[in-house]
Order: structure tokens, then C-alpha cells, then sequence
């Protein structure tokens, strides 16, 4: 796989946030902005990026604030920031945009964002929606239900006990456990991401990966969820905004596919004229990643290709004989 070349740019409370080019060959037909999710980091997205740069975009991401490269020096990874970190890490995420629209001028953003950066994607959906000429939600799901929101009273419990920068073995039961919890007996805690084993396996070895959040990321992670499929901010997006919502059937972040359908639904409602769902049997939460990924990704592609039309070749003019 080819290198791909590094970026940085500065958060509006200081941090630096670093991240990722992939270059095509030739003039870039658009921008495909990758936002990745939590307790990862953006190079896992990789593969994906080159398979989109050689069909002809200009690929970015960025590692969130708290994760990866983009951490303040003597850090832990998984802590966002100590106030605000949901919408702070989306104002990082429009930044990265507007730097790669300002480098070339002209080209449509479409945004691709997994788990939490497709929970993020769906925030700048609607707090910047000239910004964004299309909107993938990978692994994502709609307004949580009454006893999912109960997790942020539980969240407020352990803050009070372990501060905003302690890390709850409670919440990760909650969260990841519990999703891992569906695929017994588990060969490893992270089961639940893939079926390819490989893909996990990479991950559990990865130390950039699997790391357990702040109390202070939960509060506000959680918070965010209800807003925003509220129907103030989803009268905010366009209504032909074209938003592709792609999962798993066996993805527990999306409640096994209902949640995604409950997301669609919602865009549905709300008036939105170009919302397109896929969800693929028994693909798991990494759908990017799954053992039919050569599917997904080339469903993306197609999903994309008319989004992006290649310049036309123009016809040699040929002088009278």
C-alpha cells in the first residue's frame, strides 16, 4: 500500500490534529473525508482510502482529538477534552473539511464517518450543510431509546466518582461488553467488531486501539445522541441532500440494523429526498472492514459515482483533409 502524506492543523482551544492525504494519479474529481471512530484511529482506514483514490478522490482523515496522533504530549489516548469534547471534536472535523476545500477549490466534500464519526457526520450534516455534498453513515444509528438514554445519568454517576478524566469499567460493560456479550463464546473482547478475524486481530494489537474513553468523552458523546435527529436541526438539512446509511445487520451499535432503520426513517419524515439504506446480513460492526468488503466498498463506489462525474474527454478536432 502507498504512504499516504501528513497534514496538521490547529484545534480553536490549541491542540494540533493530525492526519492524512491519499492522493489519485490524476486531477482529483472530489474530496471523500473520512472521520473514524472511537478508540481507533485513522489509519485503519487505509484500504478504504486507496480503493476511493484510485476510482479518483482525494482522500482525508484525521485522528479525533483524544485518539491517535492529534493527543496533547503526556496524554492518554481516549480523552477528548474536559467540557464540550462531542462538539468540539465535530468543529475539528469541519476544520479538516474547509483546509482540504480551501487546497482545491471547487471540489464537493463527501463525508464518510463511522460509529462515533458517523454520529459526528450526522451533527455537521445540519450545523454546516453547505459544506458537505453527500453524507455516509457507516455503523450509526437514530435517536436512542428512553432506557439507552438512561446511560447518561450513569454516566454523571461516574464522573462524580472518577472525574472527568477517570475511565469507567462501568460504561465500557455497558458499551462495548455488552455488544461483544452477542457473539458468545468470544474468542476475544472485540468479537463483535468483524467477522474476519484478522481485522480483529490487528485490532487487539493495535495500541492505538481498544483503549477506554474518558468519563468526561461519555458525558458528552451521550448527550449529543438525542439531538441530533431532533426535528429542529434535521429541518436544517437540505432536503436533496444525498445521505447513504450503510450497516451491518449484526452491528449492535446500530441495535442490529432497527436503529439504522429508525435513522432513515427519521431523515424520511423530516423530508429528506435522497436517503439510501443498506444493510448487509450478518456483517458486523466494521462493515468497512467485514469479510464481503470488496461488496461494500464497490456499493460505495457506485453510491458515489454519480455524486462525481468524471470530466468528459474532450473530442479531438480533426482539420478539414
Amino acid at each position: 500500500m502507498s504512504e499516504p502524506k501528513t497534514f496538521e492543523l490547529t484545534a480553536a482551544d490549541g491542540l494540533v490534529l493530525r492526519g492524512y492525504r491519499w492522493e489519485p494519479s490524476d486531477a482529483p474529481r472530489g474530496i471523500v473525508q473520512i472521520a473514524h471512530g472511537m478508540a481507533e484511529h485513522a489509519l485503519r482506514y487505509a484500504e478504504v482510502a486507496e480503493f476511493l483514490a484510485a476510482r479518483g478522490y482525494l482522500v482525508v482523515a484525521h485522528d479525533h482529538r483524544g485518539h491517535g496522533r492529534s493527543m496533547r504530549p503526556g496524554e492518554e489516548p481516549g480523552h477528548m477534552a474536559d467540557e464540550d469534547a462531542f462538539a468540539k471534536a465535530v468543529e475539528d472535523l469541519h476544520r479538516v473539511n474547509r483546509l482540504a476545500a480551501r487546497e482545491h477549490p471547487g471540489l464537493g466534500v463527501a463525508l464518510v464517518g463511522h460509529s462515533m464519526g458517523s454520529f459526528m457526520s450526522q451533527n455537521l450534516a445540519f450545523a454546516h450543510p453547505e459544506d458537505v455534498v453527500a453524507v455516509v453513515l457507516v455503523a450509526s444509528n437514530g435517536r436512542p431509546p428512553l432506557l439507552a438514554q438512561a446511560g447518561r445519568g450513569v454516566a454523571r454517576l461516574e464522573r462524580a466518582r472518577l472525574g472527568r478524566r477517570g475511565r469507567s469499567t462501568l460504561l465500557n460493560k455497558l458499551s462495548f461488553e455488552d455488544f461483544n456479550a452477542r457473539f458468545r463464546p468470544n474468542r476475544t473482547a472485540f468479537d463483535w467488531i468483524s467477522r474476519d478475524e484478522a481485522v480483529v486481530d490487528a485490532y487487539v494489537a493495535d495500541p492505538l486501539c481498544g483503549f477506554m474513553v474518558s468519563v468526561q468523552t461519555w458525558v458528552d458523546f451521550l448527550d449529543a445522541l438525542p439531538t441530533l435527529t431532533r426535528p429542529d436541526n434535521l429541518a436544517r438539512i437540505p432536503k436533496d441532500l444525498p445521505i447513504y446509511a450503510v450497516a451491518g445487520e449484526q452491528d449492535p451499535v446500530g441495535d442490529m440494523g432497527q436503529g439504522v432503520r429508525r435513522l432513515v426513517e427519521s431523515y424520511r419524515s423530516a423530508g429528506l429526498r435522497r436517503v439510501t439504506e443498506r444493510l448487509y446480513p450478518g456483517g458486523r460492526h466494521e462493515i468497512l472492514k467485514e469479510t464481503n468488503r470488496a461488496d461494500v466498498l464497490t456499493d460505495l463506489a457506485a453510491w458515489l459515482e454519480p455524486l462525481f462525474p468524471r470530466p468528459a474527454v474532450p473530442t479531438p478536432h480533426l482539420g478539414a483533409c
